[in-house]
């Protein structure tokens, strides 16, 4: 009976479970059978380490030379072997000629050397459906770049030598949907301009760096955007949304510098928002968010609960409301809690669940709120509550809490949950 059963099994399945395990292991199979000395020349998908544990760049490029798939469907190549930034280029190349459609490059250095990406290269290609590019590469692009078929692009800790290349990268990307950029503040290039039709989904999201200066930021044009998070732009001036009219869910978190009275305008078309707003707030005068359904927001400082009634008042449809307070100790003075002038439609009409993550109940603006809303939120199905309870204070926080569920609610159903 032969027990070599793997061995009896298709080609075209051997090949897709070798395309779940780690490429060294792949290769390192050709021994086992004269069937599995050239099966890894066919896996489409590569991931290979340049340092010495591994592979040097000789043995990369032997190993892409060798494989004979006729589409590399993913190509990851991890570069820490100093020597290997030189043949970075080549690499790139050859895979680009094997139409490979996924490449993952990262680069790991000690020194403060960059790898400049090979723009020549980038004149046409129709076949790079995602690039991902990590750590100190060098985006270098004098003219417009052609990626044809790109649809994903992450850009994590990348260098532009100016302005024009972010330009001539973004705009060769005609069916681009998915951007995600992280990267030290202006640290490159002062003004950051995303203008990109095809655009979906876009994540910028930024790190503090000794190295950072004020001023700059970002200019966003996607009228086909959907999905918005931006992160840490603490040391920008700007983030101007120019045209987001397809808007469907934002998430800003700790934009403390920027002109955030603009990013509120702009999200207008939003049915989902969270918002981490740590400073001041310029509310726009006259925004209605007429389609917003959902609301997160985290509360700091009287700063959270005037951006609170502000959006309680600007969002008639609000069906569902998340807030977090970590906030913890007696309620500092000017943090109190303002209600709105009158009812707000939203609490009339639309708002079904209240979701409180980490509710002060020692604090009197916290209780303020919570009371307000179960008062007048006529159609609440549900309410809950958690807070940080501690051994000392049990008694009074039992109390607290059954004092809020003594509170006479506006909506008979409603269902409350500590």
């Amino acid at each position: 009976m032969n027990e070599d059963m793997i061995s009896e099994l298709p080609e075209a399945l051997l090949l897709h479970i070798l395309s779940s395990v780690p490429t060294k292991d792949v290769i390192a199979t050709s021994v086992l059978s004269k069937r599995w000395r050239s099966l890894w020349k066919m896996v489409p998908n590569l991931k290979l380490y340049f340092n010495m544990e591994y592979y040097s760049s000789e043995d990369v490029y032997r190993l892409l030379n060798l494989h004979k798939a006729p589409v590399l469907e993913s190509l990851h190549l991890s570069i820490e072997d100093k020597s290997a930034r030189l043949d970075i280029g080549i690499l790139i190349g050859i895979a680009f000629s094997r139409h490979v459609r996924e490449l993952v490059l990262d680069h790991y250095r000690e020194d403060e050397t960059t790898v400049r990406f090979p723009s020549v290269l980038c004149s046409y290609n129709n076949t790079l459906e995602v690039l991902k590019l990590t750590h100190d590469f060098l985006l270098d692009f004098p003219s417009r770049v052609c990626f044809d078929a790109l649809r994903e692009l992450h850009l994590y800790h990348v260098q532009f030598k100016d302005e024009a290349s972010v330009c001539n990268l973004l705009s060769g990307c005609p069916r681009l949907q998915d951007l995600v950029v992280e990267r030290f503040s202006n640290f490159d290039v002062e003004t950051y301009t995303i203008a990109v039709p095809s655009l979906q989904r876009l994540t910028i999201e930024e790190e503090y760096n000794i190295s950072d200066v004020d001023g700059g930021g970002y200019v966003i044009n996607a009228p086909s955007l959907k999905c918005l998070n931006i992160k840490g732009l603490c040391f920008n001036d700007v983030c101007l949304i120019e045209n987001a009219p397809e808007l469907v869910e934002a998430k800003i978190e700790d934009v403390s510098d920027v002109d955030n009275e603009n990013i509120l305008a702009s999200l207008t078309s939003a049915k989902r928002l969270s918002f981490y707003f740590p400073l001041e707030i310029k509310y726009p005068i006259g925004t209605i968010f007429y389609q917003l359904v959902s609301l997160e927001l985290h509360i700091q400082g009287t700063n959270g609960w005037n951006l609170f009634s502000f959006m309680l008042d600007s969002s008639p449809k609000l069906q569902s409301i998340k807030l977090d307070s970590p906030y913890r100790g007696d309620c500092p003075v000017g943090w109190e809690w303002n209600q709105p002038k009158r009812v707000p439609e939203c609490l009339l009409l639309h708002l079904e669940t209240l979701v409180w993550r980490g509710y002060g109940w020692e604090r009197e603006d916290e209780k303020q709120v919570a009371t307000y809303i179960l008062k007048n939120a006529r159609q609440l199905k549900k309410a809950t509550f958690t807070t940080a309870p501690t051994e000392s204070k049990m008694e009074k926080r039992r109390e607290m809490l059954n004092e809020l569920a003594n509170v006479v609610r506006a909506s008979k159903s409603c269902r409350l949950v500590f």
